[in-house]
């Protein structure tokens, strides 16, 4: 079921996939719940076919959008529906707390492009504190990585530094026919929520999103192998855990204790 013909050929360097499928476009919106002057944010408009029915229910709508020739089209699709402010920037440095200024916490919404979607939700993690809830869908396998537990194939950096700062919720799945160009994997609706308070203690974020990073740098490594230089072995067991265990089998408590090992003063 399409929204509207599509009056612009997709850019395969931006990753473009425009959504057309109507009943997709509505679960969206019902699963986002927009109401009346709420600070929205969309990244990646396309064609505005999330735009509209996100204009109609909140009455205003930022957006930000890095290819020039889909600016006007999507100005044109959206007249007349509410007030549309367009940022024509790149969403990987864009600067969503300035967007912010004083008001309330940004609520934000979008069709990911698939060749940047995990560094672009590390940039989001960085301004979580501006944000009250993101919705986006993303390539599927990315959602699977976003909410795998400790254990699970997909598990990994991604899912320890989502979790850590948000809460992940796979709400459904979309096949490659709710777009065009029909990409070649399905893809996944998903929702984030960032915390107020962590579920873990960690008193130096850097230090444990360093701690994260080199245990998964090279995934089939031991914790002994990959943290060599940051951690020994012994240090890795004074925080209870194997030296020898993989990353992928340490939940978000056991690098909360490594990462407090790092950060701990040297004994007297």
């Amino acid at each position: 079921m399409s929204n509207a013909p599509l009056q612009h050929q997709p850019r395969k360097r931006f990753g473009q996939h425009f959504l057309h499928d109507a009943n997709v476009i509505t679960r969206i919106v019902a699963a986002i719940r927009p109401q009346p002057g709420e600070p929205l944010v969309e990244i990646g408009p396309g064609l505005g076919a999330l735009s509209g029915p996100l204009l109609d229910a909140a009455g205003s709508l930022d957006v930000v959008e890095l290819d020039r020739d889909l600016l006007e089209p999507l100005r044109a699709r959206c007249a007349g529906r509410g007030l549309l402010r367009v940022h024509h920037a790149d969403a990987l440095t864009f600067n969503f707390a300035m967007l912010r200024g004083d008001g309330p916490p940004l609520r934000v919404a979008g069709n990911l492009p698939y060749n940047i979607s995990t560094p672009l939700l590390f940039h989001l993690l960085n301004q979580a504190g501006h944000l009250r809830d993101m919705h986006f869908m993303l390539q599927k396998d990315v959602v699977d990585r976003m909410a795998a537990q400790a254990g699970e194939d997909a598990y990994g950096r991604l899912s320890v530094m989502l979790q850590y700062r948000c809460r992940v919720e796979p709400l459904f799945t979309v096949g490659p026919g709710a777009f065009q160009p029909p990409p070649k994997v399905w893809s996944a609706v998903v929702r984030l929520v960032p915390r107020e308070t962590s579920p873990v203690a960690v008193p130096d974020e850097q230090r444990f999103a360093e701690v994260v990073r080199l245990a998964f740098a090279q995934r089939r490594k031991t914790l002994r192998n990959s943290l060599r230089g940051l951690l020994d072995a012994e240090q890795i067991r004074t925080a209870g855990i194997d030296p020898g265990a993989r990353p992928e089998t340490l939940d978000l408590a056991a690098f909360a204790a490594l990462s407090r090992i790092v950060t701990a003063p040297p004994p007297l």
